[in-house]
């Protein structure tokens, strides 16, 4: 994604887009860009664009078959030399990342998945250097109750509502799911302090997705998305809810 490419962003991650454009732009960085650690971020769908944007970046995921994928787009868009990859299991990677040492850490779509969220967002608030920034993206339990409900089945919404992890049923592939609250809880107690809240895909899944392709209604969507995020109710009932979170500054010690 080029500078020129903003307008390209799709409807279901502008918002996100948006976030993480404004956290790099105000950030003072050197001529070879921010220090980017993208956690199970596969075949580099954030990755390679951020490297495209003059940042390096490194991402982790346990799939050799993502990765061989993520080198490929890297290669062909010619930011090879900017992005690096680690085949191996996230939390079990921990101690051989270097200790604060990235400017923005990406946990997207992870926690649903691990078996302990408190332990990756240990693992992601230990990467990130002061000041810098972790990007969390996670699923919501409010759209998954009233998508089930939607779809036909309230009994599975009724137990995504009441079941402590959000899942409708023992078919559900996610581990957990999570409300705002919650999630923004986990991330406190592993050390960041969340600054901004953001819901993602507040009503584009609610869309058939060929209507993007009618003049004018991608740009729309887009700009209902970017205007709705922030906003509770609407931001509580999204897909996604995705938070910023800092690293406090590191104090000097007076003499």
């Amino acid at each position: 994604m080029t500078e020129g490419g903003r307008a390209h962003v799709s409807p279901r991650t502008a918002v996100v887009w948006e976030v993480l454009r404004n956290e790099l732009s105000r950030r003072a960085v050197d001529a070879d860009g921010t220090t980017v650690l993208d956690l199970g971020g596969g075949s580099g769908v954030f990755a390679v664009p951020l490297a495209e944007l003059g940042h390096r970046v490194t991402v982790v995921d346990a799939s050799p078959d993502a990765l061989a994928t993520l080198q490929r787009r890297a290669v062909e868009v010619g930011v090879a030399d900017r992005v690096s990859a680690i085949c191996g299991d996230v939390d079990g990677l921990a101690g051989e990342l270097p200790p604060a040492g990235y400017d923005l850490v990406l946990c997207h779509q992870l926690l649903e998945m691990v078996d302990d969220p408190a332990k990756t967002l240990a693992t992601v608030a230990g990467a990130v250097r002061p000041g810098g920034c972790a990007s969390v993206l996670v699923a919501g339990r409010a759209a998954t109750v009233l998508s089930r409900a939607l779809g036909g089945h309230p009994a599975d919404a009724l137990r995504a509502l009441t079941d402590p992890a959000g899942r409708w049923s023992e078919a559900d592939s996610a581990l957990r799911r999570f409300d705002t609250a919650e999630v923004s809880a986990l991330i406190v107690a592993a050390g960041l302090t969340v600054e901004s809240v953001h819901g993602v895909r507040v009503v584009a899944d609610l869309l058939p997705g060929a209507l993007e392709a009618v003049p004018g209604v991608a740009d729309a969507l887009r700009a209902l998305e970017l205007a709705v995020a922030a906003i509770p109710p609407y931001r509580d009932i999204a897909t996604q809810l995705h938070l910023l979170a800092r690293r406090a500054q590191a104090h000097s010690a007076r003499g």
